[in-house]
């Protein structure tokens, strides 16, 4: 079996440690596919990009056969199919993407990062569990000096990057493609870019790239 490369995540307080052990489910199930998939990343997925990048984008949390597979975000599984080809295609990746974290796709002028940043059971954290992360997504923004323009992908990610932001979870509306500002920076909310919402027509290629348009009009501006 073809062993992953195992990206090492920052040092810092924005990057959880690769065993980290604030939520006991998350570790459980860690545990669970270490011992199935020991080649396997199986740890807190590290955030993705370009560290002065001035458009964050913010996933729920990891796949269990994408990001805690691969150790990278949205690598490995359908929804990075989507996001990545859209982000080359607006100029803020540069590359192609083979779904490996050694592709050398190159992320520009843009980080991806999740709230939760371990794969959850049936890819739904518990609220605790989005709570307990929070610092590090709260972190992880206040360290990009450049930051202007946030895409949340799905009103759960919306409203864990406006607590994070030490907003309420109101503060700003859901829906695709709704826009408000939280704080210094633009918020730009997406359906997420799964296989469910795509497949079923809730959300088109179109309508996806529409939303990294408009990001890109708001840097242009």
């Amino acid at each position: 079996m073809r062993r992953m490369p195992r990206p090492e995540p920052a040092v810092s307080s924005a990057e959880p440690p690769r065993d980290c052990p604030l939520c006991p489910r998350l570790v459980a199930y860690r545990q669970v596919n270490r011992e199935a998939h020991p080649d396997w990343w199986n740890g807190p997925a590290p955030s993705f990009g370009d560290p002065t990048a001035r458009l964050a984008v913010v996933g729920l949390a990891p796949g269990r056969m994408g990001a805690n597979r691969t150790g990278r975000p949205f690598t490995g599984d359908f929804a990075g199919v989507l996001l990545f080809e859209t982000l080359i295609k607006q100029g803020f990746a540069q590359g192609s993407y083979e779904a490996r974290p050694d592709d050398g796709l190159k992320l520009v002028d843009c980080l991806i990062t999740n709230a939760v940043r371990c794969a959850p059971p049936g890819n739904k954290p518990e609220t605790s569990e989005e709570n307990t992360c929070r610092p590090f997504l709260t972190a992880r923004l206040d360290q990009l000096p450049n930051l202007k323009v946030i895409v949340t992908l799905g009103d759960v990610s919306r409203r864990n990057v406006l607590k994070a932001l030490g907003l309420k979870a109101s503060a700003g509306v859901g829906g695709h493609g709704s826009e408000f500002q939280a704080g210094p920076y633009r918020v730009i909310n997406s359906y997420h870019c799964s296989r469910l919402n795509t497949n079923t027509g809730r959300l088109t290629p179109q309508m996806f790239e529409d939303i990294f348009i408009r990001a890109r009009e708001l840097l242009t501006d």
